[in-house]
């Protein structure tokens, strides 16, 4: 009787330390920029891209990563733009899960839409607005790395077609 009194005893405390351990919070590192940036694509033809740009801050123990690069087709001031950003939010699970949720709905009106998407298996928001052509898409990389697409003057298709230059495979790869 006392062996298996010990033994729930011992499956009991093992199941509250797992439970608690699950509990806490669990902050990483951010990676520096610098391994971000060459994820930036290169401007596909008849585009332009500014030199990325990208930064490492620690702000009172609180860290975060960003890269961003800028692209145009053409020199008109209503030229089509597209801009790429990624920010490392592994220091901050709660960001990511809090981020991730919000993304569960989808709406769609004459104006624009907004929907919930998976790619290859990670989860993604993307919204458009007719007016001015305006879409952005966000997708959650390896659950720490918002990767974030914004167009202006295109398509909702293209926003698609520009992710389909990042090589995501890379990205969550980088440690």
């Amino acid at each position: 009787m006392k062996t298996v009194a010990a033994f729930f005893v011992f499956s009991f405390v093992v199941f509250c330390a797992l439970f608690l351990r699950a509990e806490e919070p669990q902050h990483f590192e951010v990676v520096d920029f610098s391994k971000l940036m060459p994820l930036l694509p290169e401007a596909p033809a008849g585009w332009t891209a500014d030199k990325p740009d990208g930064s490492t801050v620690d702000a009172g123990g609180f860290k975060i990563t960003n890269v961003h690069r800028d692209y145009k087709k053409g020199a008109a001031d209503n030229a089509p733009t597209t801009s790429i950003s990624i920010l490392d939010s592994s220091a901050n699970p709660e960001y990511v899960a809090a981020t991730t949720a919000a993304w569960n709905m989808s709406t769609s009106t004459p104006e624009g839409y907004t929907k919930s998407l998976t790619i290859e298996g990670m989860p993604g928001f993307e919204t458009f607005e007719n007016e001015g052509k305006h879409g952005t898409l966000w997708l959650m990389v390896a659950k720490r790395y918002v990767l974030q697409i914004e167009t202006q003057g295109q398509d909702s298709k293209d926003l698609q077609d520009w992710l389909k230059r990042v090589d995501l495979k890379k990205l969550a790869d980088v440690k």
